[in-house]
């Protein structure tokens, strides 16, 4: 006779107790989110799609340079053209509330485990965990505390992508050279000072690598979060696999790709020297 260890049903208990307990938490989650989601879709959408790609343009060539530029104003007109433009805007909402919650919550726990070993030893295997658990599984909890729906992919991605930002911030301080932290507390500098005007500026290009890898998942799994009714080109995707639509699934996959390419390549250059600015390209 085989003994089973009842890890799962262990876990279940925990998830049920939570719905059961902490319903309140959930739905004040859920509101925030579904508000913010419609604010920002709506901000987006405000706008007819040629000028709203006029401003991406202007956005690109504004942070990055004129290559990324010319790249934006034809994968966004090519997306236009493909009759994508809405699902797109609602997937760049997504991304951007999905990113935004990662780094609220990733960078000051980043900060926290750099100035803590207790902290960096604590979070190291919640981390590994995050990172090698297959995406599809967090789409359960998500789907079992907030229903069906963009609120569910919202908070599935921000479990995937949040470890890249805790991560690399936690590195980029970490790596901030010893002597200049001493010749600041020499000078009498305050932690905070240390912190805020010399560890951050110097460790800016290491963090902003982390938000580029946080994008690029809330990216992937906003897409994977289509499965549970997030929309957008995810949706598109899924419909195209589902029906059999060879052309719609080409296409709304074009759609991504050439979307992930210009966050990742605007998000690069937020994190390089303005002598890299001026000397890249797509």
């Amino acid at each position: 006779m085989s003994y089973r260890l009842p890890l799962g049903s262990a876990f279940e208990w925990v998830f049920n107790w939570l719905d059961d307990n902490a319903d309140w938490i959930f739905e004040a989650i859920k509101v925030f989110i579904k508000s913010s989601i419609s604010t920002l879709e709506d901000g987006l959408l405000l706008f007819p799609a040629p000028i709203m790609i006029v401003i991406l343009v202007l956005i690109a060539w504004k942070l990055a340079n004129r290559r990324i530029a010319a790249f934006a104003l034809v994968s966004f007109m090519l997306i236009l053209s493909m009759g994508l433009w809405e699902e797109t805007m609602m997937t760049f909402a997504l991304i951007l509330i999905a990113t935004l919650i990662s780094l609220i919550i990733g960078i000051p726990l980043g900060i926290w485990s750099a100035r803590s070993e207790r902290m960096e030893a604590f979070l190291r295997p919640i981390l590994d965990f995050m990172q090698t658990m297959p995406a599809f599984v967090y789409l359960i909890p998500a789907v079992m505390f907030f229903g069906m729906g963009r609120v569910s992919g919202i908070v599935a991605t921000v479990i995937f992508a949040m470890p890249p930002a805790i991560r690399l911030t936690s590195l980029g301080i970490r790596q901030v050279p010893a002597e200049v932290v001493e010749a600041a507390r020499a000078f009498g500098s305050t932690p905070n000072q240390i912190l805020f005007k010399i560890q951050l500026p110097m460790a800016l290009p290491t963090i902003m690598a982390g938000v580029n890898q946080c994008i690029m998942l809330s990216l992937s799994m906003v897409v994977i979060a289509s499965m549970i009714g997030s929309g957008g080109l995810g949706g598109e995707v899924l419909r195209g696999i589902t029906q059999f639509k060879i052309g719609l699934g080409f296409e709304s996959g074009l759609a991504v790709v050439l979307l992930a390419i210009f966050l990742d390549r605007v998000t690069q250059y937020l994190g390089a020297s303005k002598k890299l600015r001026n000397n890249g390209g797509v």
